[in-house]
């Protein structure tokens, strides 16, 4: 466990990231079990995702939140530190302003159970708050697990250009991926930095080089140029937009084709709410 944490508690940074995934349902299993394996099991995760998600969730709050203790007649256990069940009781209480949130909208439309799936999916994509340029929405079509990382295929917007819908894949770690909850079909958000995202002419689209990253095509939407690169917006159908960088003075123009290259490593990806 670390040591070196500051002592003022960040409680609302370990849940300023949404509760989508199975972190606080850890920290709830080791609270009601006294086992980080137990909590694991209880969870469906490996012993080490459940680790790393206390790390994570420690670093974010910046106090310890588990205490271990090792020997003993039973071999040793875990437990939640002050901190730890207050952290857990502020999610409960984040959990009840929700669903009274709920209530006031069902009143407020006549006995209508709640918001619009549409709606509670785009105030959960507008709660993301990253510096990543492009966000996008989209679901999972495939998981292609290959030692310790996953890829995940992701899709998202209308089909564009002869009829494909735009995917993106990321590579992530098998445990990151548990503590997701990962599966085909869940809604999830795509994310990387416009930096990361290379531009060129549909034409000269061999300047990027043969990379086995994302390769997106699609209209110039805008173009706004700079002395260390021209920033490029490519529509890739469905309303959904794609921000990256050509070299200066590339030539592109407004309504021109264009190829995007990002590895696969450089993408995020986040679950919305």
């Amino acid at each position: 466990m670390q040591t070196s944490l500051p002592q003022s508690p960040r409680l609302p940074d370990a849940l300023s990231h949404g509760v989508a995934d199975k972190r606080i349902d850890i920290l709830r299993a080791i609270a009601r079990t006294g086992s980080i394996s137990q909590a694991a099991r209880d969870v469906a995760v490996s012993y080490k995702a459940a680790w790393q998600a206390v790390d994570t969730l420690t670093n974010l709050a910046g106090v310890p939140l588990v205490e271990r203790a090792v020997g003993g007649v039973g071999g040793g256990g875990a437990s939640l530190t002050a901190q730890g069940q207050q952290l857990l009781d502020l999610a409960d209480a984040l959990d009840e302003a929700r669903q009274a949130v709920q209530v006031r909208w069902a009143a407020r439309q006549g006995g209508t159970p709640g918001p619009t799936q549409a709606a509670q999916t785009a105030y959960a994509r507008l709660s993301l708050r990253t510096s990543m340029r492009n966000q996008l929405p989209g679901e999972i079509t495939a998981l292609q697990g290959h030692d310790r990382i996953v890829r995940v295929v992701v899709q998202f917007g209308e089909a564009g250009h002869g009829g494909d819908h735009a995917t993106m894949a990321a590579r992530i770690t098998q445990e990151s991926a548990e503590l997701l909850g990962l599966a085909q079909g869940m809604p999830v958000v795509a994310l990387c930095k416009a930096t990361a995202v290379r531009v060129a002419p549909a034409a000269g689209a061999a300047a990027l080089g043969a990379s086995p990253g994302n390769q997106l095509q699609g209209p110039v939407m805008a173009i706004a140029p700079g002395a260390s690169g021209d920033e490029v917006t490519l529509g890739l159908g469905g309303g959904v937009q794609l921000v990256g960088f050509a070299p200066p003075g590339c030539g592109l123009r407004t309504g021109q084709p264009a190829w995007a290259v990002v590895d696969e490593t450089a993408v995020v990806i986040a679950l919305p709410g």
